[in-house]
């Protein structure tokens, strides 16, 4: 008899599971898994091994994941930023895991092939995309498998933002998407899972976890402060200010900050229901 597993975060299917799962669900076979490291800027992560098929999130450079099974191309592996499971493109994988030192700190940065902004970019890399810098020159990072970096948009690693919320606000204007969090695309929860993350705050990745795992609820009528997460099923946010809510919505397609007002206005005019609640983080990842 199998135990009951939330799907998103369980590496089991009736083909194959986790090892580390055998006696508690059923599986044909039970593997190790592989670690790798995501080598694209951005990659999605779907619910079936199909381009076509429905993004639950995305993982960016330098993410580790465990790889279970392979299908045609595609790889259906684990997140081990925040557990997450699913397909995602077996060509963007490495076996060959870096020694990440740096960790981009601003929306998008661009790789060259040399240390001079006037030569055409190779590619670009998302917030939280994480380098192992060889050396430093000229301005630049340098990073052998991948090119040069603006070195001020780069942190330690271990560098923590001092206020969690300018990093989110860092991303006003980025479309929604999603599944996605970067630059290029993100929703609710991703705005708030990668903005935690530039502050040194593992997050889940999907609304119903972040409720459940974040903060500390508030009483309905205690004022409100920068920070405070707000939540409805299905959707998040964060107040900037007592009154201001910065969030990515499908309302206006980007990340927007309008009032906190007119937004529970609007969701329950949408049939959104109410605010779910409200928690509070500590004090000490804002500035």
């Amino acid at each position: 008899m199998s135990e009951e597993f939330d799907r998103r975060l369980t590496p089991a299917r009736p083909e194959v599971a986790a090892a580390y799962l055998k006696g508690r669900v059923s599986a044909d076979r039970y593997v190790e898994g592989v670690a790798m490291e995501v080598r694209d800027c951005v990659v999605d992560l779907r619910r079936e091994p199909r381009p076509d098929a429905a993004v639950d999130t995305q993982a960016i450079y330098g993410e580790r994941v465990t790889v279970y099974d392979e299908e045609e191309g595609w790889a259906w592996a684990q997140l081990a930023r925040d557990n997450y499971v699913g397909w995602i493109a077996a060509n963007t994988l490495w076996r060959e895991l870096s020694a990440p030192t740096h960790r981009v700190r601003v929306p998008r940065t661009f790789i060259y092939p040399g240390p001079n902004i006037k030569l055409p970019p190779l590619n670009a890399l998302p917030l939280g995309a994480e380098v192992a810098i060889a050396e430093e020159r000229d301005g630049f990072g340098v990073t052998p498998e991948l090119g040069f970096i603006y070195r001020k948009h780069l942190v330690p690693r271990e560098a923590k933002a001092p206020d969690f919320v300018a990093v989110a606000e860092t991303l006003l204007g980025a479309p929604y998407l999603w599944g996605g969090k970067s630059w290029m695309g993100v929703d609710c929860s991703g705005l708030l899972q990668i903005s935690l993350l530039m502050a040194g705050v593992q997050s889940p990745r999907d609304t119903d976890m972040q409720e459940a795992a974040l903060g500390a609820r508030l009483d309905p009528g205690v004022p409100l402060l920068r920070g405070d997460i707000v939540f409805w099923k299905g959707h998040v946010g964060v107040m900037r200010d007592p009154v201001t809510l910065l969030h990515a919505n499908a309302t206006h397609m980007q990340v927007s900050s309008e009032p906190l007002d007119v937004v529970r206005a609007r969701n329950e005019a949408a049939g959104a229901g109410p605010v779910t609640s409200v928690k509070r983080l500590p004090r000490d990842i804002l500035a």
